[in-house]
């Protein structure tokens, strides 16, 4: 290098230092984000005692809790103190009153076979002995003792209790011996009786003989036709209670729909004193936000427990919890789209000696009603989900129900139908809100 070439390069490194010479937080600025989220993972894990938490899980339930929500199960029970061996089902057993499953098998010794999976998984029972066929062993238990023993090596998949065995066979079922009675479960995929329940005319009738009965044939109850039959047997059906739910279904949407109505009404011209621009006293403006983030500071759910002591539970509790989130929620967004206009649409119009009133409808609402209709419509959209966790703390609604049947821990079909059904609506007000950005906005929302 050439000693002009070495005074131009010190020339122009005098010229731009940070180029050459950049601060420490530039060239490590990097480097330091990267060793600071690692350290914070790292205490994350430490202060949940993640490694713990995992390692001590019932995972086992996650399969369990999974297959009921797509399944469902009969639990006849064989009590062995009479002189037959003979099964006792549940009140309210999906199989109805006086139920003869075709899987339950009475022989003339006074033996019984339960069959599980046809002859892969079986249980055979005697007023002396029950034998379990499963895995491809024949595991003998004896009840001549006193208490049931096994005969013989115990399988994995076989429980010995004091006094009970308790033998798993998977998704099929389970079945629990005690020394005076044999209790089984049996596993079956599908929503039993969700068209019709057991009180009703046309259970046990197929899909064939339903559509008979319907069309041209004679009515099953004097005085009514089929048709309305079949609608009141439905609705009141009291194993899914679909009245129940599609109306609380009903109270949900209407619950979101009214509090997002009006947190909209309210926030819209609190906003016009909270925007800077358009309202010059700052003393105004700061009430007005400290008023707005009152309102967000809390959230949803708090406010629907609070509503719940004042009100009682109910949709009215629900409805005013959303309404005052919301007003906190899209008043700040109003807001902030006010104090980001252009003011020269504006300033053209007042120069014109327009009144105040001319000026924001001509000048300021242009600009703002594309955000202020995708936004209300994107709260309307979230509340109709936000509706069904208020719910839950007796808000009203379709959440209510949710927790009725999650805290049977039992009733996890219920659950899933009920899920399903808020999926689907939440998906259609998804489809309406953006059709109505599209309409209202003259643009098309591409996802």
């Amino acid at each position: 290098m050439t000693l002009t070439d070495a005074s131009h390069a010190a020339s122009i490194e005098e010229r731009f230092p940070q180029a050459f010479n950049p601060p420490f937080h530039k060239r490590f600025g990097g480097l330091l984000a990267v060793i600071g989220l690692l350290l914070y993972a790292l205490y994350a894990v430490w202060f949940f005692q993640l490694p713990k938490i995992l390692g001590e899980a019932h995972w086992d339930r996650v399969g369990i809790f999974l297959s009921q929500w797509v399944s469902y199960d009969v639990q006849p029970e064989f009590r062995l103190t009479g002189d037959q061996v003979a099964p006792h089902y549940p009140r309210f057993s999906p199989l109805g009153d006086d139920p003869h499953p075709d899987w339950v098998k009475a022989h003339a010794d006074g033996s019984t076979t339960v069959e599980l999976d046809g002859a892969r998984k079986l249980i055979e029972i005697t007023k002396t002995e029950v034998t379990v066929v499963a895995n491809g062993a024949r595991v003998a238990v004896s009840l001549v003792s006193g208490q049931p023993k096994v005969v013989g090596p115990v399988p994995a998949w076989m429980t010995v209790y004091d006094d009970n065995v308790l033998a798993d066979l998977g998704f099929d079922g389970d079945v629990s011996i005690d020394n005076d009675r044999v209790k089984v479960r049996k596993r079956f995929l599908g929503w039993p009786n969700f068209i019709f329940d057991t009180n009703s005319k046309f259970f046990e009738k197929s899909p064939g003989e339903v559509a008979t009965l319907l069309v041209s044939g004679p009515p099953l109850v004097k005085g009514q036709s089929n048709w309305a039959l079949a609608f009141n047997d439905f609705w009141t059906n009291g194993q899914w209670q679909h009245g129940d739910v599609l109306t609380k279904l009903l109270q949900t949407i209407v619950m979101a729909f009214l509090g997002t109505l009006l947190g909209a009404i309210v926030s819209f011209p609190l906003a016009f004193l909270a925007a800077r621009n358009i309202t010059s006293s700052r003393i105004v403006n700061q009430i007005v936000k400290r008023f707005f983030d009152f309102l967000r500071s809390m959230d949803m759910l708090i406010w629907a427990l609070f509503f719940t002591r004042a009100f009682g539970p109910g949709p009215l509790a629900g409805s005013a919890a959303i309404f005052f989130t919301e007003t906190g929620t899209l008043g700040k967004i109003y807001a902030e789209a006010l104090e980001n206009i252009d003011d020269k649409p504006r300033e053209g119009i007042q120069s014109t000696g327009a009144s105040e009133m001319l000026v924001q409808r001509y000048g300021v609402m242009p600009q703002i009603v594309p955000i202020i209709v995708s936004q209300t419509l994107y709260q309307w959209e979230s509340n109709v989900r936000g509706a069904t966790i208020i719910g839950a703390v007796g808000a009203g609604g379709i959440g209510l129900k949710l927790w009725e049947a999650m805290r049977t821990n039992k009733n996890w079909e219920n659950v899933a139908y009920m899920v399903l059904l808020t999926l689907a609506v939440v998906m259609l007000f998804d489809a309406a809100s953006n059709a109505l950005r599209t309409r209202l906005m003259g643009t098309r929302n591409v996802q």
